[in-house]
């Protein structure tokens, strides 16, 4: 038996597998060594287009989206650095910096000091996205394959617009960052749930990886194209969250060149399918609640053999959460499947159904038991879901159960690398 440790809250949890077990993780990357200096750099020789400062005149007013409390984004040193390019341009008075919450929940007081550090928190002007605020969102038109397009006023008004994020693959919009730090970040609810209907999340290019054919991400270029970006800037993380790439520039370009930098960094081959995963979803922040501890399911979903069994590890200190109607949908049919068929033609689309949808794909292909410090057994089970306190022993007894060639497999850190089949992906 062999030692491996998981990605769970904040801490390293220890479990005991098969000596033969595969184990994939991130690609080994150190975080830079001169963080600020690679940061400056890609606002100054960007991918694409101009520098930032050629684009910024004095005195205009600029906002700044930023990701959510969930995403584990270097937000003080991305925010800072952006501020110290538009140093002379314009003060920091006429700067908003935008929480890009999407349909998620606002930011608390604590929660933002430690986003953005004490000083950046307690000078600038900071706001949470709401998108089911109407009258904080600006009708800018239908986009994409018919997408009403509904996003944040102060985003919309602002003279320069400045997105920053990180690029890692997403479970069915392709690779986070870029573009959809404007849809759905900065979106309102219609617009999200157009973007997030089953028509498009059913889709088989809604997945991990995949961007151009995807109609999720297809849509959200569209969008991003239509309203206006007038500089993005992201980072590729490592596992331990440290930087190890930065790139600036034409939102659509820059984007594209930074999530083939994360392909690289992030997705990983596999010859076979096995019977056993363990999987997490990276640790804290964004293993808070179940309903962000789906897409470690997600990834574990790619290399599972049919009818085998999935292991998620996650802390789930936010319940499933108490906001938001994850747990009403998942909660409010016998099984999955009739849940999808309900919202299956798109027309009855509503938040969180995605999350269900995705989950669903999931446990169509494999049993899926919980490892957490919140959620009871049965609050659990009375969401389709298996429990477990002992995962080391949830392992051996799963692959007993598969027989005596059964192969367990184990992501550490969860979705930080997306395991696919060869055969697959080429």
């Amino acid at each position: 038996m062999k030692q491996v440790g998981l990605a769970y809250g904040e801490r390293r949890l220890e479990v005991s597998v098969p000596d033969d077990t595969a184990v994939i993780t991130p690609q080994s990357m150190a975080g830079a060594k001169d963080v600020r200096g690679m940061l400056r750099r890609a606002l100054a020789e960007p991918a694409s287009g101009p520098p930032l400062r050629e684009i910024v005149r004095p005195g205009q007013t600029v906002a700044i989206a930023i990701c959510d409390v969930t995403r584990p984004q270097p937000r003080e040193l991305m925010l800072g650095a952006v501020l110290e390019e538009l140093d002379g341009l314009t003060d920091t008075a006429n700067v908003v910096v935008i929480v890009a919450t999407g349909t998620h929940r606002g930011t608390t007081a604590d929660e933002l000091q430690a986003m953005l550090g004490t000083e950046l928190a307690g000078s600038l002007e900071i706001i949470d996205h709401d998108a089911r605020d109407p009258s904080s969102l600006t009708w800018c038109g239908v986009h994409g394959r018919d997408v009403p397009v509904w996003l944040n006023t102060r985003w919309c008004e602002a003279d320069v617009r400045i997105t920053t994020g990180f690029v890692e693959p997403h479970f069915f919009a392709g690779f986070s960052g870029g573009p959809k730090m404007v849809a759905p970040g900065l979106a309102g609810l219609e617009t999200v749930l157009t973007l997030h209907d089953a028509s498009r999340i059913g889709d088989p290019q809604a997945t991990w990886g995949v961007c151009e054919g995807n109609p999720v991400h297809d849509d959200v270029r569209a969008i991003a194209a239509a309203t206006g970006v007038d500089y993005a800037f992201d980072v590729v993380l490592n596992g331990d969250h440290q930087v190890v790439a930065a790139f600036g520039g034409e939102v659509l370009a820059m984007h594209a060149v930074a999530r083939e930098f994360a392909r690289r960094v992030a997705m990983a081959p596999v010859d076979q399918l096995f019977d056993v995963i363990v999987t997490t979803n990276s640790g804290y922040p964004l293993d808070q609640n179940l309903y962000q501890l789906v897409k470690g399911m997600s990834a574990a979903a790619t290399i599972v053999r049919p009818g085998g069994l999935i292991i998620a590890a996650g802390e789930c200190r936010d319940g499933f959460p108490e906001h938001g109607l994850f747990y009403e949908l998942l909660s409010s049919a016998p099984d999955l499947g009739g849940l999808v068929a309900t919202f299956g033609d798109g027309a009855n689309a509503r938040p969180d159904q995605w999350q269900v949808q995705v989950l669903a794909r999931v446990l169509d292909k494999a049993t899926v038991v919980v490892h957490n410090d919140f959620l009871t057994v049965d609050q659990l089970a009375g969401v389709h879901l298996g429990a477990t306190a002992d995962i080391s022993a949830s392992v051996e007894s799963g692959l007993v159960s598969a027989g005596p060639e059964a192969r367990a497999c184990v992501l550490p850190e969860g979705p930080q690398t997306i395991p696919y089949l060869r055969t697959n992906l080429g």
